[in-house]
């Protein structure tokens, strides 16, 4: 008696409650690791954590370069605007009077010396009363408009 034709094909099937193994080559057998290209894996990660975490450590700690830096630079330029903020009795220079001026504190005892700040007026389109020889109207973009008063030195 001769086997069916449909049958001849087939694998033979394992026995009820083994595990069913994937023929051999398949896509879904597992891959079995190299233990050395484990550790190396392992080790180039662990350099590149590493690597980034004394990155950030130097970039917060080191005092000539990273957070200092932008600290310092933040310093300097808070430093710079207010050399253009005079308060009342701060005597200024005043660069380009005509077109858009700008207040420059310096020394009142300096020959650079030309007004001496009288009063602030705060709120937007203020003027300078009759005692006072030069104004200028200041503008903020965050709203805060203010006029400074000054007299002649």
């Amino acid at each position: 008696m001769s086997t069916p034709p449909s049958y001849q094909n087939q694998q033979p099937q394992q026995p009820y409650g083994q595990p069913q193994q994937p023929p051999p080559g398949s896509p879904n057998r597992p891959r079995q690791g190299n233990p050395l290209q484990l550790l190396l894996t392992l080790v180039i990660f662990l350099v590149i954590v590493g690597g980034v975490g004394f990155w950030v450590y130097d970039y917060n700690t080191n005092p000539n370069g990273g957070q200092a830096k932008k600290e310092a630079a933040g310093r300097a330029q808070y430093e710079e605007d207010k050399t253009h903020e005079p308060e009342v009795g701060d005597c200024v220079k005043v660069q380009d009077p005509q077109g858009e001026p700008v207040p420059t504190i310096v020394d009142c005892g300096s020959a650079e010396a030309q007004y001496k700040t009288g009063e602030i007026l705060p709120g937007e389109g203020m003027k300078c009363g009759p005692k006072f020889d030069y104004g200028i109207q200041h503008t903020e973009s965050r709203g805060f408009d203010y006029t400074m008063c000054f007299n002649k030195l």
